[in-house]
């Protein structure tokens, strides 16, 4: 089932066919899904759905699972990840964000300043402007500015995880993969992250993985339901919280089970 993306910006995410076995367990079941150019596509459901694997899929973290296989095609703005691109290629097109901050014990600039290093650039005024940028997209540049020199683990988990967010805009992705990146943090900052996403996605298309259906309806442009590896339904938030069309997501929304 895919989103309706008619009269929307095209797909910058378009899953077909996916199948993916840990072994002889199948995780996704012919998951077909379209995540549209600059939205944030949100994707829901109980604990063991498919949800992370599904997101995971799409930067190919799980090709260091053992005993993992798929079949099917993803493909992101046209290019299929495993055919067309290499990993290091993906990985600089898609960023991804984690449930727990996970800063590199290093300073604040270093952290910003790692994935370009690693991609070539040695320059220290682009790796200045750099850093500056891609904190300032974070919205936590007037709060770490002087402190750039100081080790990133002194900061808050709030400050972390939008510095883990620069981290992850510094080689300039197309997408950004957020896999519950507030159920560590406090409400403050949870209401800064979703406000930080609202804005990025003028600049990126934004999946996220999240437990709390408030926040699917608060941020989030398009809402894909799974349950047990299977996506039960997908479409416009609003219209799949005001109406869903099966049953399951019915019952799911209103806490009839979690």
């Amino acid at each position: 089932m895919s989103m309706n993306t008619e009269n929307k910006n095209e797909a910058m995410v378009s899953i077909r066919g996916w199948n993916l076995y840990y072994g002889s367990f199948q995780a996704l079941k012919n998951i077909n899904l379209e995540a549209p150019k600059n939205e944030i596509t949100s994707f829901i459901g109980p604990s063991g759905c498919g949800k992370s694997t599904l997101l995971r899929s799409i930067n190919r973290m799980n090709d260091l699972v053992e005993g993992c296989r798929h079949e099917g095609e993803i493909c992101l703005n046209g290019a299929e990840i495993h055919r067309d691109l290499n990993v290091t290629r993906l990985r600089k097109l898609v960023g991804m964000v984690f449930q727990k901050p996970n800063p590199f014990p290093m300073s604040i600039y270093d952290n910003i300043a790692y994935g370009p290093r690693i991609l070539g650039m040695r320059a220290k005024l682009q790796l200045d402007e750099i850093v500056e940028n891609s904190l300032r997209q974070a919205a936590i540049w007037e709060e770490l500015k002087d402190r750039l020199k100081k080790s990133a683990l002194g900061l808050s988990g709030g400050q972390q995880q939008r510095l883990c967010i620069a981290r992850a805009l510094a080689v300039k992705p197309q997408v950004l993969l957020m896999d519950e990146p507030t159920s560590a943090l406090d409400p403050i900052a949870t209401a800064k992250i979703e406000e930080l996403a609202q804005q990025l996605k003028k600049d990126y298309t934004i999946l996220i993985v999240t437990h709390n259906m408030q926040q699917a309806v608060r941020i989030s442009d398009q809402t894909a339901f799974f349950l047990l590896g299977d996506l039960v339904e997908s479409g416009p938030t609003q219209e799949l919280f005001a109406n869903p069309k099966q049953k399951k997501t019915e019952e799911y929304i209103t806490g009839m089970f979690a």
